[in-house]
């Protein structure tokens, strides 16, 4: 337990350095943006003379360390900037964007994880026979097929062809969870699909290697059932599976992005489209930063977790 916090406090500390160079990473990146924000700001009737004026009064004529470091300062304020006109705030746009994408990305890895542990149960104890053998063309049939794709074939069958989902929208979960679920159903496969695909194979083959160990062979000698031996075997086989949930999860995040533009979700999606689209630079460093931050976030709590539940770490 003792190595276990050790290694816990290592990542933690490091976790304000890592989002630190995220900032810095998506500030540099975004002072590339051909767009001029004093031209955002004032229209385009105004005059070369007023554009200096603006830049010189919000300092964008400072050097880029001076920017960033003003950046950061307004950043510990939870200050993002605004808009374009109308100015908002784009902490706020934020606030009501991100619960949206936080709720689609949860309820993706749900979905994924759920296929992913069935069908790589399904292909391991089968192994090598049909049910294994349709487990693996499904398997790479789902990670080929890109999330849009899906996306769109499921809204032309079940919401088109078949009138069981809407083709769009949301409904908040405090108003209607059955509305909730009914829209957010196919926005949730659309992004799982590849995800759980891929964790299929993964578990799939930790728990045939784990099947094969010593202690299975003993417990099955011993007359355990099988299925108190499956699992036994399964704990152990989902650790390997876990390391890569992380990445995993910031697939989502990225999917979340595109599949919310195609099922007209409001979430961040809709908010950097937006940002692009009105060539708000403000929005869309917002936006970016946010989805950084929180895949760097989410990627420690589950190095944490494989800590937690790896035996091996935690009698080091």
């Amino acid at each position: 337990m003792v190595a276990f916090l050790r290694l816990a406090a290592r990542r933690i500390a490091m976790l304000p350095v890592m989002i630190l160079g995220i900032t810095l990473m998506v500030f540099v990146v975004m002072q590339f943006s051909p767009t001029d924000p004093a031209y955002n700001a004032l229209g385009e009737g105004a005059s070369a003379k007023a554009r200096e004026a603006f830049a010189e009064e919000h300092g964008l004529n400072d050097p880029l360390f001076v920017r960033y470091f003003r950046f950061l300062g307004d950043l510990l304020h939870l200050d993002l900037g605004s808009t374009v006109p109308p100015s908002t705030p784009v902490a706020d746009r934020i606030t009501t964007a991100f619960p949206l994408t936080f709720q689609l990305t949860l309820f993706s890895l749900v979905l994924a994880v759920v296929f992913a542990v069935v069908f790589g149960v399904i292909g391991a104890v089968w192994r090598d026979r049909w049910p294994d053998q349709v487990v693996r063309v499904v398997s790479m049939a789902g990670v080929a097929i890109p999330s849009f794709w899906l996306g769109v074939l499921l809204i032309q069958q079940f919401a088109l062809n078949t009138p069981l989902f809407p083709t769009g929208g949301y409904t908040n979960p405090a108003d209607s969870f059955t509305g909730w679920l009914h829209t957010m159903t196919l926005p949730a496969v659309s992004i799982a699909l590849a995800v759980s695909a891929s964790l299929a194979r993964l578990v799939r083959t930790s728990l045939v290697a784990e099947l094969e160990r010593d202690y299975v062979r003993t417990a099955r000698g011993n007359g355990l059932p099988e299925g108190v031996v499956l699992r036994s075997a399964l704990r152990n086989a989902l650790v390997n599976p876990l390391t890569v949930l992380g990445i995993k999860v910031g697939y989502m995040l990225s999917g979340a992005v595109v599949i919310e533009a195609i099922f007209d979700l409001p979430g961040m999606g809709k908010l950097i489209l937006e940002g692009v689209t009105g060539n708000d630079t403000a929005l869309v460093q917002g936006t970016v930063l946010t989805i950084a931050v929180t895949f760097l976030v989410v990627n420690v709590l589950v190095d944490l977790l494989y800590l937690l539940v790896n035996p091996r770490i935690r009698t080091v």
